[in-house]
């Protein structure tokens, strides 16, 4: 996979956490009261990263935004199957995440 197109240090950093299943280091990036939406609806992101992480990754990435905060690839979950989808990263005023926003993308 291109790591190179992920040009967001800290999406980067958050990327690799969640690609290798390690929970504590995703977590890290995020504020403690961090917002999920999942194609628009509201989920809990800590039940969300503790359940998936590890299970679900992207295989390939496809594009990422001009400002690096979005990436769309393909991406593997046991439960779903193969599909397109994208994360989204919202970054507060102390440079943490406070929202992700995922969904499958057309």
């Amino acid at each position: 996979m291109d790591l190179s197109k992920l040009t967001n240090p800290q999406v980067k950093a958050a990327f690799d956490a969640w690609q290798s299943g390690d929970s504590a280091k995703w977590l890290s990036f995020f504020i403690s009261d961090a917002k999920l939406y999942d194609d628009g609806n509201s989920r809990d992101f800590h039940s969300f990263s503790t359940q998936t992480i590890g299970k679900e990754k992207f295989t390939s990435i496809e594009k990422v935004s001009a400002d690096g905060s979005e990436i769309t690839g393909n991406f593997h979950s046991p439960q779903w199957g193969d599909f397109k989808t994208y994360f989204k990263f919202h970054t507060d005023e102390s440079g943490k995440f406070n929202r992700l926003d995922i969904g499958q993308a057309n």
